[in-house]
């Protein structure tokens, strides 16, 4: 079977996507958030979504997400999962050691909501607001290197459980250059630079669905 064959066959998949304002897409209109874009970029290639349920909220850290998904009762099993998660642990100064625990943990409650469908599970890099205007005056080396160890402990783990990891970060610092790519709150990414994450995104969940 072709791997056109394959793809006109995928209808009605369902995707969660949890994380923080990164997944929400603060600052932009819910369109222009990844979830959505990814979305909509995969049914321009036949694979054809349910609008996406997100569980995600402004400040979270990786605790407060566990224990949104814990009492948000989340009982579906769905086709794609996405986690993005941790800036805010970094941002409070939380330890990478407590990090480290709750997101293993988050990582295991995604796969269980993917139906232990490793293939089916994203996790995504922590995006370095350091590169944005509202760094301006703080700590940004600091800042870079506390990045740098939170989404190495991210990615080591999401190796470990066998999920894909997508690094977002490197293309997100480069691109920071233009202003266009910033939100106008000066912190979040504009629908612009969702839109390159969601490319991104949509191919890994491409590969995943025509292996």
């Amino acid at each position: 079977m072709s791997n056109q064959m394959s793809i006109e066959a995928i209808q009605n998949l369902t995707f969660l996507a949890l994380g923080d304002s990164y997944t929400l897409g603060e600052d932009v209109h819910i369109q222009d958030s990844f979830p959505y874009q990814t979305a909509d970029i995969l049914r321009n290639k036949n694979i054809h979504l349910n609008p996406p349920i997100i569980v995600a909220k402004t400040g979270w850290t990786t605790g407060e997400l566990y224990n949104a998904i814990a009492s948000n009762k989340l009982t579906d099993t769905y086709d794609i999962v996405t986690l993005l998660i941790g800036v805010n642990n970094q941002y409070r100064g939380n330890t990478i050691q407590e990090f480290s625990h709750e997101y293993e943990l988050l990582l295991q409650k995604a796969i269980s909501l993917a139906g232990n469908k490793l293939i089916n599970v994203f996790t995504l890099s922590i995006p370095d607001w350091s590169v944005t205007p509202f760094a301006e005056g703080r700590e940004k080396k600091k800042i870079v290197d506390e990045i740098n160890a939170f989404n190495d402990m991210a990615e080591s783990i999401s190796r470990l459980f066998q999920v894909q990891f997508i690094d977002i970060t490197t293309g997100y610092r480069a691109r920071s250059i233009d202003p266009s790519y910033i939100a106008k709150d000066k912190l979040h990414p504009s629908g612009k630079e969702y839109k390159a994450w969601s490319e991104k995104i949509a191919t890994e969940i491409v590969n995943s669905y025509t292996k």
